[in-house]
């Protein structure tokens, strides 16, 4: 199973959308005197508390506002896993998100990576401002955070609306007060300026990056802010930066829409499906989501599933096909009146390890960062209209409303970048290889196409096949290639498509 605690949780916070917008133009450069500090430090790696033994820890302090930097600061937390051989450079990765952190991810990715490129590479991840262990930003109280993930996310009454933007709103308010200057500092533009301060406090002369999902958007506008320092960067499932949120929620909610009728034909030949036909499967899931919006199932738990679980649930399973028996076994089961498995999907979705107790603050940083990178998204009128016209014709409208609806809490968010959307733009001279899978629900195949098409020195890569990102996964033979790249900087062919 790949990555699904830190790049697929995202989704299921209420069904918004799963990327951020624009970097603004990067004002920290490298000959900067004011930045001089930041770009001298010197890494003192340790072993990391609680972690593999070959893991080294560390951290790094950026300006918490790089047009002061000489005001307060923040330590960016690092983990290091050495090369296995001579170390030739580091490669930085990044999960995604936003709000993933990237500490487990580096010690999950080298675990899974070629043996040749673990050889030569250092692979590091580091957790984005604002997440983890990187001047976590908290916005929401445990308990505050279940009752947002137990919201009705699909309202269908005015007090239904009223109380989904109320909840919303605190999100908003939490992160002000929590920390003002920290909620106005978290967005990806000053994270881009961050990547090239880790760059250099490594020692490297390029940043060597493999982003995932958001990851490449972040990947993509380092690209353009720094070209002359772009060394290796693997892009897999790239995001189109022209978007704005509600366009990014639309093409996703099409995007699941298509993988729902995907997971639905392969249940259908099990013999543990909840329908004989794929049709019929999505009859059941449809009469599921309308019961459990009058009445919740009972569970295992002491909290019964309700109707904003179940679409978390669906979400999810989406990601990785990895999860598409335990969403079969979690519809019969449903079926049968019991909402156990559905649940317990849900909460793997959310990383929650508790009734009201949480692994990471991804559902205060998902929102701090998303929020603050786009453009406002409409108010009630705006995603009501929105919810109505995604759900016409959709497979399972339930969901296709969700991806609407759970933009509320960037309708109401106190402040937002003042970049627009735009394609990004970029004069490196460094090949960069993109990977973009056909039925790719979170990042839509044709998004890496739309980001080949900005890149002018970049390749796409077609992973024919299911699932959020692909790397280390499902397909050796998009493995081969990226490793290829890796290590000698040669981009497969043009054309060239892999199938799981």
């Amino acid at each position: 199973m790949k990555r699904l605690t830190v790049s697929a949780l995202v989704l299921a916070l209420a069904g918004t959308a799963i990327v951020a917008g624009p970097a603004s133009p990067a004002s920290a450069r490298e000959g900067d005197p004011t930045l001089a500090g930041y770009y001298a430090q010197q890494i003192e790696w340790k072993p990391c508390a609680g972690r593999s033994a070959r893991s080294l820890c560390a951290t790094v302090e950026v300006p918490m506002n790089y047009d002061d930097p000489t005001g307060r600061t923040i330590d960016l937390a690092l983990l290091k896993v050495p090369a296995t051989g001579t170390a030739r450079a580091s490669l930085v990765v990044n999960p995604g998100g936003p709000g993933a952190g990237g500490l487990d991810f580096a010690e999950y990715l080298a675990s899974v990576m070629d043996a040749d490129v673990r050889a030569v590479y250092d692979v590091v991840g580091f957790d984005p401002r604002g997440v983890g262990e990187s001047a976590p930003i908290t916005c929401l109280t445990g308990k505050q955070t279940t009752r947002w993930y137990r919201t009705d996310i699909t309202p269908d009454t005015a007090k239904e609306r009223r109380t989904l933007f109320s909840r919303a709103e605190q999100i908003s308010d939490g992160c002000l007060a929590d920390d003002p200057v920290l909620a106005r500092s978290v967005g990806s533009a000053n994270t881009v300026k961050d990547m090239d301060v880790i760059r250099r406090a490594l020692g490297d002369d390029t940043l060597n990056w493999f982003g995932f999902s958001y990851g490449t958007e972040l990947g993509a506008y380092y690209a353009q802010e720094f070209p002359d320092r772009v060394g290796r960067m693997v892009l897999d499932g790239g995001v189109n930066p022209a978007l704005d949120a509600m366009k990014v929620s639309e093409d996703q909610s099409r995007g699941f829409q298509i993988a729902m009728g995907r997971f639905a034909a392969d249940c259908a030949t099990k013999s543990t499906c909840v329908a004989k036909t794929a049709g019929g499967v999505i009859r059941e899931i449809n009469t599921l989501l309308r019961q459990l919006d009058r009445r919740s199932l009972p569970t295992d738990s002491s909290r019964r599933l309700v109707q904003s679980e179940a679409i978390t649930a669906l979400f999810f399973a989406m990601y990785s096909t990895d999860l598409w028996s335990t969403l079969r076994s979690g519809l019969t089961q449903a079926k049968k009146g019991d909402g156990t498995t559905l649940q317990l999907l849900a909460q793997l979705a959310n990383d929650q390890t508790g009734p009201n107790s949480y692994g990471s603050n991804i559902a205060s940083a998902f929102y701090a960062i998303g929020c603050w990178d786009y453009p406002a998204t409409p108010g009630i009128a705006g995603l009501r209209t929105a919810a109505r016209q995604w759900s016409k014709g959709a497979r399972v409208p339930e969901m296709a409303r969700a991806m609407s609806w759970g933009n509320a809490p960037c309708s109401s968010w106190f402040g937002h970048s003042a970049e627009v959307p735009a394609p990004v733009q970029s004069t490196t001279q460094a090949p960069i290889l993109i990977i973009g899978t056909t039925f790719d629900p979170a990042t839509p195949y044709k998004w890496s196409q739309a980001l080949a098409s900005q890149l002018p020195t970049s390749r796409l890569l077609t992973h024919r096949g299911d699932g959020h990102t692909v790397y280390g996964d499902s397909s050796l033979c998009i493995d081969d290639f990226a490793d290829n790249y890796l290590l000698t900087g040669a981009l497969p062919d043009p054309g060239s498509v892999c199938t799981s």
